[in-house]
């Protein structure tokens, strides 16, 4: 199985005042192709500023990353972003929708910074994308008339048109409710069954139960790193909630 993500002895300091601090301490891990990760931490392990690694918003300090055999850290910013726009599909928290426009031109937006694609391509891409996370029938609605699911499933949609190497999540469940949220991951799971590579970054513990593996941080550091060889099946979770009126 082919290797997507290698971390080795990533450091990262930032200079706060006249202090330092060290937000990680030579954290190291592989992620494989078709893995379905989570990575879970509290309020200063190191979460957020790992994710910005991943995603080609930051780089370390020290140590190396390489994203589908590439070295991020010897990249320039805008071979960073090319990369992070052919590589890399984000769902964030709060969907970072534009406003007063469409479901479908908001999933074509990552093509529009590829050249090589046409207008007729992209607007393709770019239903058949909201027609494969079920939205297929929103694609001329604005965000303000779509619920927060179904906002998240255009972000979902917009994050899988350029067909990247890595879907990075940020908290994709943290503003949905109980219902809502289980329906995104029971669209995670089935991402991940089709082959996607996933790497759900949350502070919630529970919803390691549906990834395959879990990475927990501590004060810049790697705890744990455990595989689930039990994984919860969001579906059938799902259908065990109660249905409100």
């Amino acid at each position: 199985m082919a290797t997507v993500i290698s971390l080795k002895d990533i450091h990262r300091d930032f200079i706060v005042g006249n202090e330092t601090v060290h937000a990680l301490k030579g954290v190291s891990f592989d992620i494989m192709k078709g893995e379905f990760v989570t990575i879970m931490g509290t309020s200063g392990s190191g979460k957020s500023t790992m994710l910005n690694i991943l995603g080609c918003l930051d780089t370390p300090t020290s140590g190396s990353y390489l994203l589908d055999g590439n070295s991020v850290g010897e990249m320039s910013r805008d071979e960073r972003a090319v990369l992070r726009n052919r590589k890399i599909g984000f769902v964030f928290q709060n969907y970072n929708l534009l406003t007063k426009t469409t479901a479908v031109e908001n999933v074509e937006l990552p093509l529009m910074y590829n050249p090589s694609v046409s207008s007729v391509e992209r607007r393709d891409r770019a239903v058949k994308a909201l027609q494969d996370v079920g939205l297929g029938n929103r694609l001329d609605h604005m965000s303000n008339q779509m619920s927060g699911g179904q906002m998240q499933r255009v972000a979902i949609a917009r994050a899988l048109v350029n067909n990247p190497s890595v879907v990075l999540a940020d908290e994709a469940t943290g503003n949905l409710d109980t219902r809502t949220s289980f329906e995104i991951m029971v669209l995670f799971q089935k991402l991940h069954a089709e082959g996607r590579t996933i790497i759900f970054v949350t502070h919630n513990p529970e919803l390691s139960r549906y990834s395959t593996r879990n990475i927990f941080l501590r004060d810049g550091r790697v705890m744990e790193d455990s595989f689930n060889s039990d994984v919860a099946d969001a579906a059938a979770m799902l259908a065990s909630l109660p249905i409100e009126d």
